[in-house]
């Protein structure tokens, strides 16, 4: 394997009198190194599949890129980037695409991504159900010694968003083979989303604010131990639990608390001063309210006698 460079087969250039187009979801080439299903153009293209209709419509698109009316570019279903040396790099069938949280992924294409980080060898991602929904996992072989997940989770959020950040991070020091010596994806063991999984040192709840927050993301992250340094979303939170944990914690404190809030103090050491300091503004807000309801209720004449005192 070339570290640095492609991992995977290339299938070289096109053919003479062949157009080849790496293209994304919405038909525009993509840029060298991004990931685009492989579409095929050119004079030597067939012109459908006998009495398929449905399948040729499917498969056999009109070509935005040719001046010819009756062109077609033939949907290959297979996925692929350019190299910078100019050459196409096989990576794999868009079968492996998965719907999460109303998204659609392309895991292959995060495999691509987390491939180019130098301490990683060989990876493969997966969705996993556990918590009662369905999550990225990362199972990676690391050069020598693993990565902390941190790392990893930082790395891929520079080049993809955040609904592709895979959830757990597993470090192997091989993948498991079947008998004719393919990667076993069925025989990955499954992470243990039980425990926290961060390198950060583990600090305790100590205030009623942090332990009341900690109850709540224990609670939603179907977690046994969680710190008050603990990342949110380091932990597999992302934006469907974080509406959960906002509208518990307006519950628990009976305060007005912003989503927003969530995603700029990920931690529950920054989450209960927040907290907090929405809870003093409150009381505030209320008590000036409730002078504001007593003077409304004052006649003119009690309004002046009481300001001359």
């Amino acid at each position: 394997m070339q570290k640095g460079g492609s991992k995977s087969p290339t299938i070289g250039r096109p053919l003479a009198n062949t157009q080849v187009y790496i293209l994304d979801s919405h038909l525009q080439p993509v840029p060298i190194g991004v990931v685009g299903e492989l579409y095929i153009g050119g004079a030597g293209l067939a012109r459908d599949y006998l009495h398929r209709p449905d399948l040729t419509s499917e498969k056999f698109i009109f070509n935005p890129f040719s001046n010819q009316l009756d062109a077609r570019l033939y949907k290959t279903g297979d996925l692929a980037r350019y190299l910078s040396d100019g050459n196409i790099e096989f990576l794999g069938r868009r079968d492996h695409q998965v719907k999460i949280r109303g998204f659609r992924i392309e895991l292959l294409e995060i495999e691509a991504v987390l491939a180019q980080h130098p301490m990683v060898q060989e990876t493969i991602v997966l969705v996993r159900e556990y918590a009662s929904e369905q999550r990225l996992v990362a199972y990676v072989v690391p050069q020598q010694e693993p990565p902390v997940s941190s790392t990893l989770r930082n790395f891929l959020k520079e080049k993809l968003p955040e609904y592709m950040i895979p959830a757990a991070f597993v470090f192997l020091e091989a993948f498991p083979l079947t008998p004719n010596g393919k990667r076993d994806r069925r025989a990955l063991p499954a992470p243990d989303t039980s425990q926290r999984n961060l390198e950060i040192d583990f600090v305790a709840p100590l205030t009623p604010t942090e332990h009341e927050l900690a109850s709540i993301w224990l609670e939603v992250l179907r977690l046994k131990q969680v710190g008050i340094h603990d990342n949110f979303f380091e932990l597999g939170g992302h934006s469907l639990l974080a509406i959960q944990v906002i509208s518990r914690i307006m519950e628990a404190f009976s305060v007005d608390f912003p989503l927003r809030y969530l995603f700029e103090n990920p931690t529950i050491a920054e989450l209960a001063q927040k907290a907090i300091a929405q809870q003093i503004e409150q009381a505030e807000n209320d008590a000036l309210a409730k002078i504001l309801e007593e003077v409304d209720q004052l006649s003119e004449a009690e309004i002046t006698q009481q300001l001359l005192f």
